[in-house]
């Protein structure tokens, strides 16, 4: 058992990263609630595991990595079979590429360039809908992309919290981006930014 001195080092440690890890996991599991066990479950394992922390490093990358893994085990155990992902992967450039497409089939000066198109779809997205967006991604494709784009981890880091090699986490990243694009571009059409999707 962790004599008083460890646990208030353990708590001194867990406070300032409470709000963060919720983030995290509201991010990963999509419903309140099972964040907020899912907190309280990472919280746990931490503590039980604070013997193993490396004083002097950070305590924020070793909370989040041990909550990733309580959400991976928690989605192995509950879910046996992997969520469904299409093999028909969109275009790496889906957004140029729709862009492109308006841009040959309207006639509207502002739209010199694709790139004029993408710039100006993402000027006016605001930061829920690009939240939104990563959220519907499956599983696979989300977490590393929550880790990547919103919790701003590095490569290696994100590579360590999970488990696998960097390789998979760029070849995730890059699958993520392209399903991302594709949501964005839905979600501008939806929103009237641009016209209708092909």
């Amino acid at each position: 058992m962790a004599d008083a001195a460890a646990t208030m080092e353990f708590e001194r440690l867990l406070a300032p990263v409470l709000e963060r890890a919720y983030g995290v996991a509201l991010r990963l599991t999509r419903d309140p609630s099972d964040a907020e066990d899912l907190v309280q479950d990472a919280a746990l394992l931490a503590f039980r595991g604070f013997g193993t922390f490396e004083r002097g490093t950070n305590f924020k990358a070793w909370f989040l990595r041990i909550l990733t893994n309580a959400f991976i085990s928690a989605r192995r155990k509950k879910r046996p079979e992997d969520e469904a992902v299409s093999l028909d992967a969109p275009p790496s450039a889906f957004m140029q590429h729709e862009a492109r497409r308006l841009v040959g089939e309207t006639a509207r000066p502002k739209y010199e360039a694709a790139g004029d198109v993408v710039r100006e779809v993402m000027a006016r997205l605001d930061a829920e809908q690009v939240v939104a967006a990563i959220d519907a991604l499956p599983e696979e494709f989300r977490v590393v992309s929550v880790l990547y784009f919103l919790e701003d981890q590095p490569y290696q880091d994100i590579a360590e919290t999970l488990g696998i090699p960097v390789g998979t986490v760029r070849s995730r990243l890059h699958r993520g981006r392209a399903l991302l694009q594709q949501r964005l571009w839905t979600t501008a059409v939806d929103a009237g930014i641009v016209g209708g999707a092909a």
